[in-house]
C-alpha cells in the first residue's frame, strides 16, 4: 500500500528507530510511546488486522513480540508488560496496518484499561463457544 505509514516505515520511506526485523516482522520504537520502551511489532506485508494474516505470519508476529518483549524486561526492568493489538476502529485501531504494542509498564504508570465485566451465565458462555467451534 503506497500510502501505509506502516508500509512506508518497512520500505524505509519513514525514519524509525528499528529494534528488531526478520523477514517477515519488523519491531520498532512507538513515537508516539507511553512509557519508555514501548514498542511496535508490525507485520513486513501489509495486512489491515488480524484477519489478514495467514498462520505463518501470525507466528511470526509472535515470537518477534516474545522476542523483544524479553529483551524490554532485560534491559528496562519493568514491573510489567502489556500486549496490546487491535482490529477495527470500534476496537482502538488507528493505523490499519497489523501491529502489535509491546508497552512496558511501571507500578502509578497512569496507564488503564477499563474492562467492564459482564459475567455472563455458563448457558451464554456455551452458545458462544459453540458459534465459535463451528467458524473454527
Amino acid at each position: 500500500m503506497d500510502d501505509c505509514v506502516f508500509c512506508r516505515i518497512v520500505r524505509g520511506e519513514i525514519p524509525s528507530t528499528r529494534v528488531w526485523e526478520d523477514d517477515l516482522t519488523v519491531a520498532f520504537m512507538d513515537i508516539g510511546s507511553v512509557n519508555p520502551g514501548h514498542l511496535l511489532v508490525a507485520t513486513k506485508a501489509h495486512a489491515e488486522n488480524l484477519y489478514g494474516l495467514d498462520d505463518g505470519t501470525a507466528a511470526a508476529v509472535m515470537r518477534s513480540v516474545a522476542r523483544v518483549g524479553r529483551a524490554v524486561q532485560s534491559a528496562l526492568s519493568p514491573d510489567g508488560l502489556s500486549l496490546y493489538q487491535a482490529n477495527g476502529a470500534a476496537a482502538g485501531q488507528t493505523v490499519f496496518h497489523f501491529h502489535v504494542h509491546v508497552l512496558p509498564r511501571w507500578k502509578g504508570d497512569a496507564m488503564d484499561l477499563v474492562w467492564p465485566v459482564r459475567n455472563p451465565g455458563r448457558q451464554e458462555l456455551e452458545e458462544t463457544a459453540a458459534r465459535i467451534r463451528a467458524a473454527l
